[in-house]
């Protein structure tokens, strides 16, 4: 029963989407417009969207990094156009977590305030940004407070085990871990545990991370998935 139940549900969601694929399409037509066209363009777009707008939500910053991948330059070669630049440069400061990102301003200060800066903050490391701007770039190894206030992991539409911003009914996904083994987790696991898992296992710190991602990769449908991901 456990089994017939967990499949009904995961049924009912994907009806939901293509029903309201199904009625953007007959409004289309109504209007005129060819929905084999865009009927895809729309629901990327709203794709797009909410990808965004999960992003924005969850780590609190635009989804871009400011680093300047055309120019290649990595810390040595910013640090030596500081030294050698004399002049107010723009400062940001990226910190990247397990779960989020945040991004603050430092303020603009003269370029040899910029070198004290990575003198004192060894873990910092220096990218190029826009005109004028540089963007100190640094590794957390935690969650970012906004994952902390709202992440979740559960089983998505697709059965992977996955990062939600929000329960999963919300279906904001920031990240998919692995494609769950879910018929062996019905005959393992309990249908209270099936259930939580369902409906997003709250996740307020680094700990409770690890923990989950360390349970289901048991269930991982792959057994070469079964490595813990914590890599960021």
């Amino acid at each position: 029963m456990m089994e017939f139940s967990l499949w009904k549900q995961l049924k009912k969601r994907i009806r939901r989407r293509r029903r309201s694929l199904w009625t953007l399409g007959t409004m289309l037509v109504l209007l005129g417009l060819s929905p084999a066209f865009d009927v895809p363009a729309a629901s990327a777009a709203a794709h797009d969207q909410n990808v965004s707008g999960a992003h924005t939500a969850v780590h609190g910053i635009s989804p871009q990094t400011g680093v300047d991948s055309q120019s290649g330059a990595d810390s040595g070669s910013v640090i030596k156009l500081l030294a050698e630049y004399k002049g107010p440069v723009k400062v940001m400061l990226h910190r990247t977590y397990v779960c989020g990102e945040e991004t603050s301003s430092l303020g603009t200060v003269d370029t040899r305030e910029v070198l004290q800066m990575l003198k004192h903050h060894p873990e910092w490391t220096a990218v190029r940004g826009g005109d004028h701007e540089v963007i100190m770039e640094q590794r957390m190894d935690d969650l970012s407070e906004a994952c902390k206030r709202r992440a979740y992991i559960g089983m998505d539409k697709d059965g992977n085990l996955s990062l939600f911003d929000g329960p999963p009914k919300k279906e904001k996904v920031m990240r998919t871990f692995f494609q769950l083994d879910v018929h062996y987790m019905e005959s393992s696991l309990s249908k209270d545990r099936m259930d939580e898992l369902l409906n997003g296992i709250r996740i307020s710190d680094l700990d409770d991370y690890n923990s989950v991602i360390s349970t289901f990769s048991d269930y991982a449908k792959d057994k070469s998935e079964k490595v813990m991901k914590t890599t960021y």
